[in-house]
């Protein structure tokens, strides 16, 4: 059973090197990873992203789709069987439908297969005919993404540093309250366990609904079939020093290394490793608009995501053998389209300033970042209005609560993005000279011209430059 066993190892290692150089030399495949953090809008610039390269219309930006070298698209089974299939067809009935409405947010991973017909350029134009390029986007939870940073912890540091970051947040009154009464010394008690769970989950979904990004663990909010588990059933404690067999403080413990080993640990091994490029997408104005702390919150959030990647180039021997490494990280401000574009460079430059320190350790390990501000789905315009006697440039469009039509002014961003990290970095509590709104738009009814995709704000310079090298 033993050799059988080594046997069955050994082929997995052999298929895999021969997928591997199938997709060197043949048919390339690119592993898009895409991510979001709370509200960010994943399932949209997933749906928006392949429709327009399904039809390229509005895809200038795209290199390849410009010099004509694109023949087709079209979409195929995923490769992975055991992974749900994204449901882009349904989102996008979503989306451009007589009656339009935001698709459902995705719970769990999933992948779609995007290949693409491409000539080459330069010298190998006229000696090679077209090959084909697949896309395979990996869609995952950013709460599944922050758990990643866990690994390296172990119980006493994730409880200290946590419960040092909540203890002034209103929303996790409750739970620090059941904590004060605690004993973690004492015997352990599972209704105890699982009311510290129960508190600090609920604490959990009121952090992120306020805009905070420090969620984790990630699957105490979409625990799927794990509710009620063991494994999702602990809580940070204020504990010193050593656990005691059979304390409180033993039990939550070990059930914190189940979660990195039986969760975190299989995620990374099984799907996130495999990527080689990744867009991380931020509701940066959402922050913005909750005030200074969520904002640092988020830049440190994007900090510590950046540990869970293994960024750098990946060499030929490395793609050969299946040794993948982020190449590509994007960080993409999103609902750019809430803004006037004349604001549109101030946000990018908040985005910059927020992941500088991701972005610093990114490119020194060897990868290539950027930050960018996009709107996969443009559902606003652009107008000019007067208001007391000041000239404002706001943007109009359906309100998705009320569904009426308005105007909409959410401030002027600082161009200095300093005067919003500072304060944030210094725990100040509000905005000291602006107030910065925000509203929830509905996506707005569409006509697209055969070839057309959806209308969306720097959506085609994300993806050139994603994969565009590839193509």
């Amino acid at each position: 059973m033993v050799i059988s066993r080594i046997a069955d190892g050994i082929w997995r290692q052999v298929e895999n090197v021969g997928d591997s150089i199938s997709e060197t030399f043949f048919e390339p495949v690119i592993r898009l990873g895409v991510t979001g953090l709370a509200r960010s809008g994943k399932t949209v610039f997933i749906t928006s992203l392949v429709a327009n390269i399904l039809d390229r219309g509005r895809m200038p930006g795209l290199l390849a789709q410009n010099e004509g070298r694109i023949e087709a698209a079209f979409l195929q089974p995923q490769p992975d069987d055991t992974v749900p299939r994204f449901e882009y067809e349904a989102h996008l009935a979503a989306l451009t439908g007589k009656s339009p409405h935001w698709p459902e947010s995705t719970r769990a991973i999933s992948e779609l297969r995007l290949s693409l017909r491409v000539r080459p350029n330069g010298l190998l134009a006229g000696l090679q005919g077209p090959r084909t390029i697949h896309l395979d986007i990996v869609d995952y939870p950013g709460e599944w993404l922050l758990d990643l940073g866990l690994l390296d912890r172990d119980f006493g540091e994730w409880s200290k540093s946590t419960l040092e970051r909540i203890k002034y947040r209103a929303e996790a009154r409750d739970f620090m309250a059941a904590l004060r009464g605690v004993d973690p010394t004492a015997a352990h008690d599972e209704p105890t366990a699982q009311q510290l769970a129960r508190l600090y989950a609920a604490y959990l979904q009121t952090a992120r609904a306020a805009g905070y990004s420090d969620c984790t663990p990630g699957r105490f909010l979409l625990p799927g079939d794990l509710a009620g588990s063991p494994v999702l059933t602990f809580a940070p404690l204020a504990v010193e020093g050593p656990a005691r067999r059979g304390s409180l403080h033993r039990e939550l413990a070990r059930r914190f290394e189940a979660y990195k080993r039986d969760v975190a640990k299989p995620f990374f091994r099984d799907h996130f490793a495999r990527i080689d490029r990744q867009i991380v997408l931020v509701d940066a104005l959402g922050a913005i608009h909750q005030g200074p702390r969520a904002v640092e919150d988020l830049r440190a959030a994007l900090s510590e995501t950046l540990s869970a990647f293994r960024p750098g180039q990946t060499g030929f021997l490395g793609s050969l053998i299946g040794a993948r490494r982020v190449e590509k990280i994007l960080f993409a401000a999103t609902k750019a389209d809430h803004l006037h574009h004349a604001q549109h460079a101030k946000l990018t430059a908040i985005m910059q300033a927020l992941v500088r320190e991701a972005k610093d350790r990114a490119q020194y390990a060897g990868a290539d970042t950027k930050a960018l501000a996009i709107a996969s789905l443009r559902a606003t315009t652009e107008a000019t209005m007067v208001h007391e006697g000041e000239t404002l440039d706001v943007v109009r469009g359906t309100l998705l609560e009320s569904g009426k039509e308005a105007a909409f002014y959410p401030g002027d961003l600082p161009g200095d993005p300093a005067h919003l990290l500072n304060p944030a970095l210094q725990g100040a509590e509000k905005w000291l000279d602006q107030d910065y709104q925000i509203m929830r738009f509905a996506p707005a009814p569409l006509e697209l011209r055969p070839g057309d995709g959806p209308p969306h704000i720097r959506l085609d310079r994300a993806v050139e430059f994603l994969i565009g090298d590839r193509l």
